[in-house]
């Protein structure tokens, strides 16, 4: 089974930055598009980024736009999420998950645990 593993989470003040990497097991994981999702308290889970299997392609939630990057390096099985600019609005539990290439449905098949971002104002 694949596995994937969130880090870099943390306590930040707005305005600061922070950088999440998520770590996947496997040797398919160039195959595999490459999302970040995030859950805040009460809330349903939304999409935040995504990145496709080569890295040439991404794509954003307006809510991060211009202020979040994701990233993959697939020497090293890992992708990242590069956020500036926080707002306490971006305070959440973020998943990094997976989508194979030969996923029936285009489904993110594979998900992480998720690591605690949390913004102060």
């Amino acid at each position: 089974q694949v596995q994937l593993v969130e880090s870099g989470g943390g306590l930040v003040q707005a305005g600061g930055s922070l950088r999440l990497s998520c770590a996947v097991s496997g040797r398919f994981f160039s195959t595999y598009d490459m999302g970040w999702f995030r859950q805040a308290p009460g809330k349903e889970r939304e999409f935040a980024a995504v990145i496709n299997w080569s890295g040439g392609s991404t794509g954003y939630a307006d809510s991060v736009k211009g202020r979040f990057t994701i990233s993959r390096d697939n020497a090293k099985n890992t992708v990242y999420l590069q956020m500036n600019s926080l707002k306490p609005e971006d305070t959440a539990v973020y998943y990094c998950a997976a989508r194979p290439v030969t996923s029936p449905r285009a489904t993110y098949d594979y998900w992480g645990q998720g690591t605690q971002v949390t913004v102060s104002s």
